[in-house]
């Protein structure tokens, strides 16, 4: 190879060879390198297949990062945390002032502000790019969320524009979103969202299952049809195509032989660590995250079935009276409200951290590029950017004039779902917390004031009153035991 390369990419498992083949393929010749040189001829070997794509693999670094036009770009797609810092120190090495390096793994936005700036120490530009969309969406057009350095984003911003996902009425699915690690932080909000979604649509099946009785077949047919809805979305989609899979080893549907016990990657439970920092009431994703660790105790719940039918506990479920289609509208109104609670809790979570870190996000923005390529795209997300687009600092999604009016009308149905399911012992953690979240925000007055009241019996927290200001303590044990009453 004579003619240096457009850009580079380490770190070839599927995600990065992926990516590498669709970058090659909008015509930016493309250097690659891995570790583990096998990956590297592995790469090449996919882009001949492919079509001659121009991918060009190097099994040393310092030809790899020699083999790259200057300004040099090179983007890592390698496990987060030590992995990422050890690639940085093989790679830049070899690197010039100017030259620019982008993670595009799920990395702790912090770690991208330190590498940030250890880089500019350096003379190098850092950016934190969350990529969504998995396998395919890293093929075929992801959803790009690229943070930190300016100057970095527009060395690649030509390449990113063609390898995004297209959306026809709203563009490629990337944008500059902001500073230091607001791209790595958005990728993780999308992911908690993504959570609180999965959780969602697994109540929802759970509940035509168990209570309606709905054959696999019957679920196909429904999740089908609300695909063509307000529901239309890829994770529906992907849903409905899961119950039409027979198994291949043997009688039956596939999903029914998948073990009940849900993996996690992080970014998840940094989303919920992240809502009590901030102080951000996020229920859904929080009832998502925990219901993944119940999953998880699959010895646990097989045993305490054992014990609770003996009890009588598992009769609860049998053989319901329902209408089978009104079942299925009234869950279908309850999954789109709840999502709408979702939703609201992850932007909030955003716009408390843009806040808080000066970042200036943009939320409509950020709605607009999830439309396409990543895993909660959504036609759902047209109607979040709107909203944001009447109002942009709209204090919460659920007062949004269109949103509040299809919650309402929605609530019915929500409330008979979630009534339905405590009656018949089928937990709806997410839609549920969605529910109380709902009816806790729309109230001008909560419990709290007890809370209050109590919090300063037991230690003199002090205590504001509704009708005069100021802080005030109450001897409480004192008035409590001089009362008449």
């Amino acid at each position: 190879m004579t003619t240096p390369t457009r850009i580079g990419l380490a770190g070839l498992a599927v995600m990065g060879q992926n990516l590498a083949l669709n970058i090659a393929e909008k015509g930016f010749p493309i250097s690659v390198y891995n570790r583990t040189t096998s990956k590297v001829d592995e790469t090449v070997e996919r882009a001949k297949k492919e079509g001659n794509l121009p991918v060009f693999g190097f099994h040393d670094p310092e030809s790899f990062v020699h083999s790259i036009q200057k300004p040099r770009v090179i983007i890592m797609l390698v496990k987060a945390g030590a992995p990422v810092d050890q690639t940085i120190k093989t790679l830049s090495v070899y690197m010039e002032k100017g030259d620019c390096i982008i993670d595009g793994g799920n990395e702790w936005y912090e770690n991208t502000e330190r590498r940030e700036k250890a880089m500019s120490e350096l003379g190098l530009l850092y950016l934190g790019m969350g990529v969504s969309g998995g396998e395919e969406g890293a093929r075929n057009g992801p959803s790009l969320m690229p943070g930190g350095s300016f100057e970095a984003f527009k060395h690649i911003e030509d390449i990113l524009l063609k390898v995004a996902a297209q959306v026809p009425d709203s563009g490629p699915c990337v944008t500059y979103i902001g500073k230091g690690g607001s791209g790595n932080f958005v990728k993780m909000i999308h992911n908690g969202i993504e959570y609180g979604d999965m959780q969602l649509i697994a109540e929802a099946y759970d509940v035509l299952k168990s209570v309606g009785k709905l054959s696999n077949e019957e679920l196909h047919k429904v999740f089908s049809e609300w695909n063509k809805g307000e529901l239309l979305s890829f994770l529906i989609e992907i849903t409905a195509d899961i119950f039409k899979i027979k198994d291949d080893k043997g009688d039956g549907y596939l999903v029914d032989k998948v073990l009940d016990k849900t993996g996690m990657k992080g970014t998840g439970k940094w989303t919920v660590q992240q809502a009590a920092e901030l102080s951000i009431a996020a229920p859904t994703i929080a009832s998502s995250l925990d219901s993944r660790f119940l999953s998880g105790l699959k010895e646990e719940r097989v045993e305490a079935a054992k014990v609770f039918k003996s009890s009588g506990v598992s009769d609860i479920l049998s053989d319901q009276a329902v209408d089978k289609q009104k079942l299925v509208d009234d869950v279908r109104q309850a999954l789109y409200a709840s999502k709408i609670c979702s939703y609201a809790q992850g932007m909030n979570l955003i716009r408390a951290k843009s806040v808080e870190k000066g970042w200036d996000l943009e939320l409509g923005e950020l709605a607009r590029i999830w439309k396409g390529g990543c895993i909660i795209r959504a036609i759902f997300l047209d109607r979040i950017k709107k909203a944001y687009d009447r109002n942009a600092g709209l204090a919460n999604l659920l007062v949004d004039p269109e949103f509040a009016t299809e919650i309402v009308e929605r609530q019915s149905a929500w409330r008979r779902v979630v009534c339905l399911s405590i009656n018949a012992g089928i937990s709806t953690p997410g839609m549920s917390s969605s529910l109380a979240y709902f009816d806790t925000y729309r109230r001008g007055r909560l419990p709290a004031n007890l809370v209050q009241a109590q919090r300063d019996y037991f230690g003199a927290h002090t205590y504001e009153r509704v009708d005069v200001p100021g802080a005030f303590h109450t001897e409480w044990f004192k008035l409590a035991k001089s009362s008449k009453i």
